[in-house]
């Protein structure tokens, strides 16, 4: 096994990886495997940034009163319905710590490499239930899965689902609220969809104590470096999760520039205009090329079927023309059949059109 196999990342966005084995530098690639907005950060965020520079001297609020106070604000909720993280990833740990006090904890594969990070830490017993249809042609189950003795368990899912980015709508979630004894839903990419397409349950967190609701303000606001996620869930689960974790777990630039970006309604509504139009481009193109079938879905990042192994697309990518894919080695029910790519600016979709139409017709 070479180094590069082993060393082969189970997240995108690892452009550090990449860059050695191409021999370049991290700056020089165009990176499809991270699904991030391309069109921020905002200026919004980064006006807030620098406005908080001089307060590098002092520790964060550890409560986050403002950044609580701003989240429950635009959800239309008290904020001791809110807690701030590290990025989703840090509450993952956390939902991980709960769902270990049950049976087991159900989730839908393929399923986002993290939740079993999450889960193995505090030896969570995991149930699968595969999305794919029988015939693995990608097509997803008609009906989610009846799971027996449900009430002793939990259940994580997320909305749109990574990596298909199939879009779960609110009816058929519900049951599952009456059903398990905690659910938790990932809405990470649920921001990019319009107000009127989401099918968030954020709404129903007050009537269910069951109901815990994650979201990911990096994504849509393009700050992964910052690390900023908030859950949603009753105070008194958030206020365990508090008591756990270490503590400023969220640095006062990136509770900042949230604050900020959650009232940037013009930034907002750019992205969902750039959407539509990039996405319909991106999956008309690659729906042309030979031997590739992108999949529909609701997200900001296709799945793409491929007849050319998803590893050797992506290594091929890197070296000709410094362009990265996320192959889905990653999803064991997805292997080398598949490959993941974000949906970026129209001039840069087209450079990855043009380049794998090379690759299907060499």
């Amino acid at each position: 096994m070479q180094a590069t196999d082993r060393l082969r990342p189970i997240h995108g966005g690892n452009r550090q990886w990449a860059a050695s084995l191409a021999g370049i530098a991290p700056e020089s690639i165009l990176d499809f495997s991270a699904s991030i907005n391309p069109l921020g950060p905002p200026k919004s965020a980064i006006a807030a940034i620098h406005a908080h520079l001089t307060e590098l001297n002092h520790y964060p609020d550890p409560e986050y009163t403002l950044l609580r106070q701003a989240l429950g604000n635009f959800h239309q909720l008290s904020p001791d319905w809110v807690l701030a993280g590290n990025g989703v990833a840090e509450l993952l740990t956390w939902v991980g710590r709960d769902l270990s006090q049950l049976s087991a904890t159900v989730l839908f594969t393929p399923a986002f490499t993290d939740y079993y990070r999450a889960l193995k830490t505090f030896d969570c017993q995991v149930e699968s239930y595969p999305l794919l249809s029988k015939d693995e042609s990608f097509a997803i189950n008609a009906e989610l899965p009846k799971i027996a003795n449900s009430h002793t368990k939990g259940i994580l899912i997320n909305n749109p689902h990574n990596p298909t980015g199939y879009l779960f709508s609110r009816d058929s979630i519900l049951p599952y609220l009456e059903q398990f004894s905690l659910v938790v839903i990932d809405e990470a990419f649920m921001d990019f969809l319009t107000p009127e397409q989401q099918q968030s349950l954020i709404d129903l967190v007050p009537s269910h104590p069951n109901l815990v609701i994650l979201r990911s303000l990096t994504k849509f606001y393009s700050l992964p470096a910052l690390r900023l996620g908030y859950a949603i869930a009753h105070p008194e689960r958030l206020q365990r999760w508090q008591a756990w974790r270490d503590p400023w777990c969220v640095n006062s630039l990136a509770a900042a520039a949230g604050i900020a970006v959650i009232e940037d309604v013009e930034f907002q509504q750019q992205t969902w205009t750039w959407l539509e139009l990039a996405k319909s481009q991106l999956f008309t193109g690659l729906s042309q090329i030979s031997g590739l079938n992108p999949l529909p879905n609701a997200a900001n990042y296709l799945l793409v079927q491929t007849e050319i192994a998803g590893s050797l697309l992506q290594k091929q990518l890197l070296q000709s023309d410094h362009i990265l894919i996320r192959d889905c080695l990653s999803f064991p029910e997805l292997g080398d059949r598949y490959f993941r790519v974000a949906v970026r600016l129209e001039n840069e979709n087209e450079r990855l059109i043009e380049s794998l139409q090379r690759f299907a017709l060499s």
